[in-house]
């Protein structure tokens, strides 16, 4: 029975993505192979290899498939690697010239990598290579021809039996999606110290609208909110609220922000910065919902999906809420996990 090539790509994108952008990528790679894994700040890996009898195509022309697809609905310029492993890909797409593909084939895989320095094999740093140029061993090559047994004796146990096996093209690592996040926090640091309720209220309300749409994204809901609010004099003050359902509507986690932050009271407080957190995630699909009679949900929650499309085809900017329209706090909030 012969063994199925696998076919890996690593895409370098020109620029340093969001985390939010570098998730639009991944969801827009995922019409391609399901098995994408993104390398922030500016990296996505894809195997390849179930899409190939899919589209029909070569393995190279499904690169370029992939390319062309991030060039015209998001602008991005990249470089990429195709290859058999995850390591060689990546070798391959840091010689590739911008826009270019370099392909590293099973069959030219060991004689490509034996002039290539070995500090271009992940792993090696100035401290390793230092020590191997000691005994002569400038190139990959070198490298692969010293019995796995010497190169101990230089390196230690763990680290010279990885390298050996880097150095004959070996890697079987695979490549899977991200494990879906267990919380999301959004930050909005203001440009200076804030007095007003009403500028409060807007930061707030971005911050549930950057969440809103994170979790809608990945198909996930929220079950508790954490809001935290930092103060001029550096002090701060936590509140914590379980939702009445788990949910990713804006309007929803809007509402429970909001009354977080009207619990605190600020009144005339000068706050420098906002932080909101969302956990207790669960899956979109199992969660429930409470059924309304009221016919303006429905038509918000319709409303909402239709900005979220626009969002993905034209940009996040594309689409805002009134309430943050020629707001400038948008820009300003970072989303981790």
């Amino acid at each position: 029975m012969t063994t199925r090539r696998r076919y890996i790509a690593h895409l370098h994108l020109h620029a340093p993505l969001s985390e939010e952008q570098l998730d639009d990528v991944v969801r827009l790679l995922t019409g391609i192979t399901p098995h994408v894994h993104a390398v922030p700040p500016q990296a996505v890996q894809l195997d390849l290899t179930s899409a190939l009898r899919y589209f029909d195509m070569s393995p190279y022309d499904v690169v370029q498939l992939a390319m062309m697809r991030l060039k015209a609905l998001y602008g991005i310029d990249c470089s990429a690697g195709l290859a058999g492993n995850r390591m060689l890909a990546v070798m391959a797409a840091d010689t590739a010239a911008p826009g270019d593909t370099t392909w590293v084939t099973e069959e030219n895989a060991a004689a490509w990598l034996r002039p290539r320095p070995v500090t271009a094999l992940p792993g090696v740093g100035r401290g390793t290579a230092d020590t191997l140029a000691k005994y002569g061993l400038h190139t990959v090559g070198r490298l692969a021809d010293v019995p796995t047994a010497t190169l101990q004796r230089l390196l230690g146990v763990g680290q010279a039996r990885l390298l050996s096996e880097r150095a004959r093209g070996r890697d079987p690592r695979p490549v899977v999606p991200e494990e879906p996040v267990a919380h999301l926090t959004a930050d909005l640091v203001l440009d200076r110290d804030c007095l007003d309720p009403v500028q409060h209220h807007r930061a707030v309300l971005q911050l549930t609208e950057r969440i809103g749409q994170r979790l809608r994204g990945e198909q996930r809901a929220a079950g508790r909110l954490t809001l935290t609010v930092r103060y001029a004099d550096r002090s701060s003050t936590t509140r914590t609220r379980a939702l009445a359902e788990p949910t990713g509507h804006s309007a929803a986690l809007g509402a429970g922000a909001l009354g977080l932050l009207a619990g605190l009271g600020l009144q005339r407080a000068r706050v420098r910065a906002f932080s909101l957190r969302a956990d207790g995630l669960v899956a979109a699909d199992g969660a429930c919902r409470q059924l309304s009679l009221d016919p303006t949900d429905d038509r918000a929650r319709a409303a909402e999906r239709a900005a979220d499309r626009a969002r993905r085809r034209f940009g996040p900017k594309a689409v805002c809420p009134a309430a943050l329209a020629g707001s400038s706090y948008a820009d300003a909030v970072t989303l981790r996990a």
